[in-house]
């Protein structure tokens, strides 16, 4: 294919996006109307199914529990660049679109981005699309995203169903990816800048802790004394967290937070069990390092002042994520073609606001771009959060996308070469592995 023949066939792409654009959003609507929490999301997963094998699409399913990976052969060998959508929503009891019976919600809007996958896979399974490719484009699927219910998931861990908690982490280690040479996905956002589309930046690494503290129960009208109480051991942790703050480092952008997913078992009884969810968040792997040292001390203050045994699980999170600048170079240039000059906006490769995504691990080993469409009102992870632009959410990014993967695949895959060229990973997905588990520790403190 020479370079007008591509004119003329993104052209054709475009149109077929338009034309499946009502079917699209109604798709995205449809998984807003069954959100589901991580590796839990088999309705959606199931629905993504039919709609891709409605593609005429071979489909791995159950990957990752509820994962799936499909891949578009182009007519000519190549690299293979990746497509990326989320299944899974948050628990946000009082969001509007939220389960009755499970809270869960997409507040985050993961839905959107199953629409504009499927709008991407729509335009380039034509005949014609898959002759002008020099290599294959795989849809991947991927479960849990939202990094929550971390209980639950050291369950799955420990019955040997998955082994890391998030889905990207645990496709790299089931080699889901080891035939993808660069990925990338759209998101949505509320305020993410004055323009439709923003590219760049960063996300913070993080580390989780699951804690338990393990007191003594007893009457807590009659005696009292006799109890270790667990709640007040993990209510002066938090107090001692809280009294660290002021030592954290603006620039590491730290973030520690946490919930008790267990206060006690009933009113008229001490305590004699608690647990506690925590995260730490910081712009690297290393800046966490200090922080979760002084966090995990004061888990153990807590329980030394009450007299309790603490255990403190430590769980692998995220890393930072860090964007290719051959890959956005292209996404913006697409992304100017189609809506205008000032469609979208460059955000620095040092900014983040705080937040963490496992596109960050998959960033370690090839190349990705994780671009955001501002099509929403709230805030992220809020009640509130709700897509409002639904055309600006899903239709734009699956057109901004397919147009990327024509300049990467098409005239031989000069563009992805190019990518591929310029990248240096930061490390292999063994590696990655490999030092993903070596961040699981446990440990338990018994006052003396």
């Amino acid at each position: 294919m020479n370079p007008v023949d591509i004119t003329e066939l993104r052209s054709a792409v475009l149109r077929t996006i338009d034309n499946a654009s009502r079917d699209l959003i109604n798709a995205a609507r449809t998984v807003y109307s069954t959100p589901e929490t991580g590796f839990n999301e088999h309705t959606t997963s199931k629905y993504v199914l039919q709609q891709l094998q409605a593609l005429g699409l071979d489909v791995v399913t159950g990957i990752a529990r509820t994962g799936m990976k499909a891949v578009l052969r182009g007519a000519n060998p190549g690299p293979t660049v990746a497509v990326i959508a989320e299944l899974d929503s948050l628990r946000v009891p009082l969001h509007p679109g939220a389960d009755v019976v499970t809270g869960a919600a997409h507040a985050c809007g993961h839905h959107a981005q199953i629409g504009s996958l499927l709008g991407v896979a729509t335009a380039l399974t034509r005949p014609e699309v898959r002759g002008a490719l020099s290599g294959n484009v795989a849809f991947v699927i991927t479960p849990a995203e939202e990094f929550i219910d971390i209980q639950g998931r050291l369950e799955l861990k420990a019955a040997r169903e998955i082994e890391f908690l998030s889905g990207k982490q645990e496709m790299i280690r089931l080699g889901t990816f080891n035939d993808v040479d660069m990925a990338m996905m759209v998101h949505t956002s509320a305020g993410n800048g004055d323009s439709a589309f923003s590219i760049g930046g960063t996300s913070n690494a993080h580390i989780s802790h699951l804690v338990r503290y393990i007191g003594r129960s007893a009457h807590a009208g009659g005696s009292p004394g006799s109890g270790v109480n667990a709640l007040q051991a993990a209510m002066l942790a938090n107090l001692a967290v809280n009294t660290q703050r002021e030592t954290f480092r603006e620039l590491d952008v730290v973030r520690v937070h946490g919930i008790i997913t267990n206060g006690g078992a009933s009113v008229n009884s001490v305590p004699g069990e608690v647990v506690y969810e925590g995260r730490i968040r910081a712009i690297s792997l290393e800046a966490i390092e200090p922080i979760a040292e002084k966090v995990v001390r004061c888990y153990r203050a807590g329980a030394l002042a009450m007299g309790a045994t603490v255990e403190v699980q430590a769980i692998a999170g995220y890393h930072p994520m860090r964007q290719d600048p051959s890959m956005k170079k292209l996404f913006v240039r697409n992304t100017e073609h189609l809506f205008g000059k000032d469609s979208i906006s460059i955000v620095p490769d040092e900014q983040t606001h705080g937040g963490s995504t496992d596109m960050g691990d998959l960033s370690t080993i090839m190349p990705v771009i994780h671009p955001y469409a501002n099509s929403a009102s709230g805030v992220g992870h809020g009640h509130d959060y709700l897509i409002e632009d639904y055309d600006r959410a899903v239709v734009a990014p699956a057109k901004i996308m397919t147009s990327t993967i024509l300049d990467l695949l098409g005239n031989g895959a000069a563009g992805a070469k190019e990518v591929l060229s310029k990248h240096t990973p930061l490390m292999t997905a063994e590696r990655y592995v490999e030092l993903q588990r070596g961040r699981f520790t446990a440990g338990t403190y018994e006052p003396s």
